[in-house]
């Protein structure tokens, strides 16, 4: 995953760039490990969060990373693709 950019309240948007604004926006709506079982099946959430990681490729000039990510996130949105079983569930 793409290196997380923290802005500060005296940034502006003139002065961040555009891949750092999309990692940014790709920190925030990444899920967590405390969230993931919460929100593993959560269409929104897996799609926001694969869009936002491809945009980032993207915009690094790496299609080839970006491409599998959108596809994923197109998979959630239109229901093509769910969330595998927990591995850690039923030992």
């Amino acid at each position: 995953m793409p290196e997380p950019m923290q802005l500060s309240k005296t940034d502006t948007l003139k002065e961040v760039s555009t891949l750092e604004l999309a990692q940014a926006l790709a920190e925030r709506l990444s899920i967590k490990p405390n969230d993931w079982h919460r929100l593993k099946s959560n269409r929104k959430a897996r799609a926001s969060e694969q869009a936002a990681a491809a945009l980032v490729f993207l915009l690094k000039e790496q299609p080839e990373e970006a491409l599998p990510r959108f596809q994923q996130a197109s998979g959630w949105l239109d229901r093509s693709i769910s969330a595998p079983p927990c591995p850690d569930h039923g030992r």
